[in-house]
C-alpha cells in the first residue's frame, strides 16, 4: 500500500519519473511479480528512460526512496532481499487451523515423473520472479548470493543422490549471470554437486547465454577486470558482461516455465493434478463440517 510518512518537494523531471516507475511496477504486480530497485533500472535502461550508469542508479534509488516516504510509490511493489522477519504461525481455533491446511494441501507432483527437477539462481534479488514459477511447476528453488557455500551444496547433493535412488534421472536448472564469475559459477554447481550427491547430475544453463543476449538485448556492463577470470572470458566473449536483473521479469519466468515443461510427461502430469484436486476437495470438506460444527457449539 502507499502510505505518507514525510513531505517532499519533486520537480517535473523526478515526479514524470516516478508515474514511470508506478506504470512499470503496477504492470509487474497485476502478473504477480515482485521486482528489486536494480530489476526496476534495468527496465527504465531497457526502455531507454535512463542511462546505464552507476550514478543514474544511485539517483534512482534515492528517488524510490523519498517517494515511498511520500506515498507516492507502493511499500510492496519494491522488495529488499536478505532482510526478512520470521514469525510463529497462529491460529484462532482448530477449526481456523484446518482451514488453513486445506488452503495449503499439495501432494508431489513429480512423484510419478521419471525425471527430479531443480531451479537454482546466482542471484537471491530475483527470487520474487523465480518463486511464482516454482511453486507453479512444483519444484525446489534455491536462491544463491553469488558462489554458493559447501553446506548448502551438500543439503542439495544428499536431497538429488535420495531423487536417484527412487529412480530418477537427476536435473538442476541454472541461470547467472553473463560475466566471468558467472559463468564459471555454473561449471562449480555441477562439479560439486556431483560430488557431494554421488551421482549423475545434469546441469542445464538455461540462462544467460548469448543466444538470449542477442534476442533479447539487455544492458550492458563492462566486465570486472579485477577477476580473476576476465582474461579467458575477454577472449571469448570481449570486454562486456551482462546481469540477470536485465532480463524483462516475463521473459526469465517464461525461460524456466519452457525448462521445466520440456523435463516432465505431460500425461503423468495430469494424472498426479487430477488426483490432487479429489484429495483437496475431501478436505475442504472436512474443514467445512469443522468449521460449521465449531460454530454450532
Amino acid at each position: 500500500m502507499k502510505e505518507a510518512f514525510l513531505t517532499f518537494r519533486f520537480n517535473a523531471k523526478s515526479e514524470a519519473l516516478i508515474a514511470t516507475a508506478n506504470g512499470i511496477l503496477d504492470e509487474y504486480d497485476r502478473e504477480g511479480y515482485t521486482v528489486t530497485l536494480r530489476q526496476l533500472f534495468y527496465q527504465c535502461v531497457a526502455r531507454a528512460i535512463l542511462p546505464n550508469t552507476d550514478k543514474t542508479y544511485k539517483a534512482l534509488g534515492d528517488l524510490v526512496n523519498r517517494a515511498r516516504l511520500a506515498g507516492l510509490i507502493d511499500w510492496a511493489f519494491v522488495c529488499d532481499r536478505g532482510r526478512e522477519t520470521i514469525a510463529r504461525p497462529v491460529w484462532r481455533d482448530p477449526a481456523d487451523l484446518i482451514a488453513e491446511a486445506a488452503k495449503q494441501f499439495a501432494i508431489d507432483l513429480w512423484q510419478s515423473q521419471p525425471n527430479h527437477v531443480e531451479l537454482m539462481v546466482e542471484k537471491q534479488a530475483l527470487e520474487g520472479v523465480l518463486e511464482p514459477v516454482c511453486r507453479e511447476q512444483r519444484i525446489r528453488f534455491t536462491a544463491n548470493k553469488g558462489y554458493s557455500s559447501a553446506s548448502a551444496l551438500y543439503e542439495i547433493g544428499k536431497h538429488l543422490h535420495d531423487a536417484h535412488e527412487d529412480g530418477k534421472a537427476v536435473h538442476v536448472l541454472y541461470l547467472g549471470d553473463h560475466d566471468p564469475s558467472g559463468l564459471d559459477m555454473t561449471r562449480d554447481v555441477r562439479e560439486r554437486l556431483t560430488l557431494f550427491s554421488g551421482v549423475p547430475v545434469c546441469v542445464h544453463r538455461i540462462a544467460l547465454n548469448r543466444p538470449q543476449i542477442e534476442a533479447l538485448r539487455p544492458p550492458e556492463n563492462p566486465a570486472k577486470t579485477t577477476d580473476t577470470r576476465f582474461a579467458d572470458y575477454a577472449r571469448q566473449f570481449g570486454s562486456a558482461s551482462w546481469e540477470l536483473d536485465a532480463i524483462e521479469p516475463r521473459a526469465l519466468a517464461a525461460l524456466v516455465t519452457r525448462a521445466v515443461e520440456g523435463l516432465r510427461d505431460p500425461d503423468l502430469w495430469k494424472e498426479a493434478v487430477t488426483t490432487e484436486k479429489q484429495m483437496h476437495a475431501e478436505l475442504n470438506a472436512l474443514a467445512a463440517a469443522q468449521q460449521k460444527k465449531g460454530s454450532a457449539q
